[in-house]
């Protein structure tokens, strides 16, 4: 009785742990919400007009006011870092959004139906991957000069393998599991087996997938907008003001800093956010199994 009581009472304290948010965790969520609270209002939260120019003012430091100085047309760095949230995070996301739907839908397919469909998406998978990702997307935006939501398809399309191997990998190891036979042989559709009893097992992998996958259309974002591709001539960017401020170091370090600065904070918090999540979701799977 006394050691049941024991074992229930470490079970209890092993959950808690396990539950509990960790410090690092904690702050990635901060910095995510402040990125978001940007990306929302966006200039009307900024000290400064974003796109007011001041050229007597020019690659100034810190002080008068701004807060980081300001760039080589005298706007407040500051100002623009908060209004180029919008355009580094909003892309990404979409694309993770559209990669985790459609990734994971052909993986959980290919994974249980087999045969032609599974050897098919395969084979879509591996030619997709096989290709460098950053410079087809380079040629075909500078081709057709293409713009910030042409770049959001061209990244989705070309991270989709991720989510497609991942989701599948995941989708096999259920399809080993007497419950999908039990549903099979209960003539369940296919559509309600996935959805209702696979899907809730794979979740774990989809999240942490697309997670990864914003990161991955964030890096490629800045690395479009650095080039002068993807975002629109004179918007906000990260990636632009880093381009625009590599030239200007010496005078005011923070024109490059900044917007480094924040797509490694944002890259980060995003990582941290996706390995709890799984840690989280897999816990929760546990939990419906036992």
């Amino acid at each position: 009785m006394v050691s049941s009581v024991a074992s229930k009472d470490s079970a209890t304290r092993s959950l808690r742990i396990r539950t509990r948010i960790p410090i690092l965790t904690t702050v990635a969520f901060v910095v995510l919400a402040t990125v978001a609270v940007c990306a929302v209002l966006g200039s009307t939260i900024t000290p400064f007009d974003p796109l007011t120019q001041n050229p007597l003012n020019s690659v100034a430091l810190p002080g008068n006011g701004h807060l980081l100085g300001t760039d080589q047309l005298g706007r407040d760095v500051f100002s623009l870092l908060i209004a180029a949230a919008r355009s580094a995070v909003v892309g990404p996301i979409v694309v993770s959004v559209f990669c985790g739907l459609i990734g994971g839908a052909l993986g959980l397919s290919a994974a249980y139906f087999g045969g032609v469909l599974d050897s098919v998406i395969n084979r879509f998978a591996d030619l997709v991957y096989a290709l460098p990702a950053l410079l087809i997307a380079v040629v075909v935006i500078g081709i057709v000069d293409g713009g910030y939501w042409l770049t959001a398809m061209i990244l989705t399309l070309l991270l989709l393998p991720y989510q497609i191997r991942m989701c599948r990998s995941a989708a096999m190891v259920q399809m080993r599991f007497p419950y999908v036979d039990a549903a099979r042989t209960l003539g369940l559709s296919a559509r309600r087996t996935m959805i209702r009893h696979i899907l809730p097992n794979i979740l774990p992998t989809v999240v942490a997938a697309a997670l990864l996958d914003f990161v991955t259309a964030l890096t490629g974002y800045a690395s479009l907008s650095y080039l002068g591709l993807g975002v629109a001539a004179g918007s906000p960017d990260w990636g632009a003001m880093l381009h625009e401020g590599q030239s200007f170091i010496g005078q005011n370090p923070w024109l490059p800093l900044a917007p480094a600065i924040m797509l490694i904070l944002t890259a980060a918090s995003v990582t941290l956010v996706g390995d709890w999540a799984y840690d989280r979701l897999s816990l929760r799977k546990e939990e419906r199994s036992s």
